[in-house]
């Protein structure tokens, strides 16, 4: 199983967790017999727990030893020493060999306190008799025998009752004060009970806080792999999941594997190590009655087997329903502008409703399904424990077992049947968690096809040193997405040179802006190569070729903060001087002195608490206040008013020195100035120069030109 996976850098806290409920399942499974020991030997038998008493009457003593076959007769004086007062006292021996001496003197003792009630039997005279030689041991050994079967057909349990009787009757003869006994003993198990719960508890908190520490530490681990394998994907992998689907497995996902792997350790571990020890501890109470535990296991796991049946495909539905509700959430969040301009709020509504209603059809099957096991599993319970009582007293009845052991063995079998019907509850529950594993896995074993060469390959170094402008040159690149037949670029061949402004135009969809995340390798070209410096692009790590590059994308975004932390994003502890030197050059400069606060101005996420002009001035600081050598502008003067556009190409040309620019365009005044315009057309360059030669060679350009500008203006004229 996946989630298991998880686990394989957490294996000491995993020990010790299965430690700690080793520890927790014998504190449970002890408490029960405590309680039958506080019924059988507490309360019916007045404290009284062992037949071989801790003391007794030297007339007792004799017989006792009379009784016994010379082996155990040996063993039995071993175990008691003669007190000044002509008794006899169970030694340090005697208490190791307890439960030995319990099976010796029990059919003896018995006889010895109920002899009265034998006919024809009188020990006084056979202990005469045996000690004048009159009588041999084996005699009285076979008498003994003759006895018991005069006695009635009593099982071993009737015998070790009757010889608690007999030592409760010895102790009265002794003066002993037997509620003085009771209530010690009571004392005695009730303050072992309170221990081992106050045991119990403290390892259940320390099991609990492990887990969750365990499960948080496995969440936070996938959620920072998570992360670090999408910041890595290129932009044909994000599209490949959608972004709703990331962020479900981010947090849903990998919430849903956190919250069973608290449950894996504390139920799944724990379930199994109490239920074996619910059958050891059955086997010592009452063998005769396990079928009955059996019985319910069995009934138990038909029920889960045909509850999984139903509910399985729901759990693994709810996942891709999730993702839906986040990706129609997300659209009507981004999009909620265009919905009102268009008046589509009812029909948005509908579709968020019909996504939310399916998930929550499903949810509520797999809800009810649940809800509807949890009667079925108590009716089983209760059904095993009237089972168990009418059963067992039938072997009470009979003298097979005790009352204490009756109730023991109702626990111990609703201990056992609880771990089972946990066992099935986080089966049912395991299956959605190992989608959500699934889903995640995904994510994680996807390779970016972006990727860094070798570091003995990268030529890194070969850009370390240099200044100035880059030479980026196209040579025959060819490009098409995916798995598409057609290439969206094609053959394209031309160079951008250091102090110089190219300039790319084209109508839309010519491949402008694919021209620009070619440079930046968000995509690898499909055939030929961009070079930098004369260095392929692949042969360099992103980090070394996007420390080259200045890039303000098509569409401006900034970072919840400040306008200060916007510009200076690349390098957090930028000097002032160069912050405010990248904004005067974005012409930024003005409406940031405005402010209240100044650079110190609040940003909200993705900047909308700004226009769009001022988004996109601060959007070109970020860029200007890189160290780049190469400055990719992406269409990215177009909400910029001709007068703003004017000001900024013409800083960009003095205070930018000999560094390259490249400016994708889709306005011919924004690049009627540049070195060298590149005109795209269906993904081939169909001309190349500067405007003057391009409105005489190249017709597209002519009529983009023809279009915007007036006669006068494209004759050398400046655009209004």
């Amino acid at each position: 199983m996946r989630i298991v996976r998880y686990l394989k850098n957490s294996k000491i806290a995993v020990v010790l967790i299965v430690c700690l409920l080793i520890v927790q399942a014998f504190t449970d499974l002890a408490l029960p017999n405590y309680t039958s020991k506080i019924v059988d030997v507490g309360i019916q038998q007045s404290g009284v727990e062992h037949a071989a008493t801790e003391e007794m009457t030297a007339k007792t003593h004799d017989l006792i030893a009379m009784m016994l076959p010379a082996q155990d007769e040996q063993t039995f004086r071993d175990a008691y020493t003669e007190t000044d007062n002509g008794t006899y006292k169970l030694n340090a021996q005697g208490e190791k060999e307890q439960d030995e001496l319990d099976r010796m003197v029990a059919m003896p003792l018995v006889a010895i306190h109920y002899s009265h009630q034998i006919p024809d039997l009188d020990l006084d005279q056979v202990m005469q008799a045996y000690q004048a030689g009159a009588v041999q041991k084996q005699d009285i050994l076979d008498m003994l025998d003759k006895a018991k079967e005069q006695m009635g057909d009593m099982g071993d349990s009737i015998i070790q009752q009757q010889a608690i009787a007999a030592a409760k009757a010895e102790y009265e003869q002794l003066g002993y004060n037997l509620s003085d006994l009771q209530m010690s003993y009571l004392v005695r198990i009730g303050l072992t009970m309170l221990g081992l719960a106050a045991l119990g508890m403290v390892v259940a908190v320390l099991v609990g806080f492990l887990a969750s520490r365990t499960a948080a530490k496995v969440g936070a681990t996938l959620r920072g792999k998570l992360f670090r394998r999408v910041v890595s994907f290129s932009d044909a992998e994000v599209q490949s999941f959608s972004a709703a689907s990331l962020i479900t497995r981010g947090t849903n996902d990998i919430q849903q594997i956190q919250m069973v792997t608290v449950m894996l350790l504390r139920m799944v571990l724990y379930s199994p190590i109490l239920a074996i020890g619910g059958i050891i501890m059955v086997s010592r109470t009452n063998l005769a009655m396990s079928w009955i535990i059996v019985l319910a296991v069995v009934i138990i796991f038909v029920l889960i087997m045909i509850l999984m049946r139903v509910a399985m495909p729901k759990f693994k539905m709810m996942q891709k329903l999730i993702d839906k509700v986040n990706l129609v959430s997300r659209e009507i969040l981004t999009g909620l502008p265009v919905i009102r301009a268009f008046d589509r709020q009812p029909y948005e509504e509908q579709r968020f409703d019909d996504a939310s209603t399916h998930l929550m059809k499903t949810q509520l099957f797999t809800n009810r399904v649940m809800t509807f096991m949890m009667p079925l599993m108590m009716l089983i319970m209760n059904g095993v424990s009237v089972l168990i009582v009418w059963v067992g007293g039938h072997y009470i009845d009979t003298g097979a077992i005790q009352t204490g052991d009756l109730i023991a063995f109702i626990t111990y079998a609703m201990v056992i049947i609880m771990s089972f019907l946990m066992i099935g509850m986080i089966s049912i529950m395991l299956p959605r968690a190992d989608v959500a594993a699934q889903r995640v896995n995904e994510v994680l074993e996807t390779e970016p096809t972006i990727c860094d060469p070798a570091p003995a390959a990268a030529r890194d170094a070969e850009l370390e040193a240099r200044t100035g402008g880059a030479t980026i040159a196209f040579n025959n690149v060819s490009f098409k997405y995916g798995d598409s037949k057609e290439c969206v670029l094609e053959d394209l061949d031309f160079t951008c040179e250091p102090g110089q402004t190219t300039a790319l135009i084209g109508s839309t969809g010519s491949g402008k802006s694919t021209v620009i995340k070619l440079i930046e390798r968000f995509y690898d070209v499909t055939c030929g190569s961009i070079t930098l410096d004369g260095v392929d692009i692949r042969e360099l790590s992103q980090e070394a070729l996007r420390a080259q590059l200045g890039y303000v994308p098509q569409k401006a975004f900034l970072f919840s903060g400040t306008i200060e932390s916007n510009i200076a994003y690349s390098n957090e502890d930028m000097p002032d001087e160069r912050v405010r030197t990248a904004a005067e050059i974005a012409q930024a400069a003005d409406f940031i002195a405005s402010k209240e606060e100044g650079f110190a101005s609040p940003v909200s996420q993705g900047g909308t608490n700004v226009s769009g002009g001022q988004r996109q001035r601060l959007a070109i600081a970020r860029a200007l206040a890189t160290d780049a050598r190469a400055y990719l502008f992406d269409d990215s003067f177009s909400a910029l008013d001709y007068k703003t556009d004017a000001a900024l190409r013409q800083d960009l040309h003095t205070r930018l020195g000999g560094k390259t620019v490249v400016i994708v365009a889709q306005r011919i005044s924004t690049i009627l100035h540049a070195d060298k315009i590149v005109v795209l057309d269906d993904g081939r360059i169909v001309g190349q120069g500067t405007h003057e030669e391009l409105l005489h060679t190249c017709e597209e350009y002519r009529e983009i030109a023809m279009s915007q500008l007036s006669e006068e203006e494209l004759n050398g004229g400046e655009a209004k």
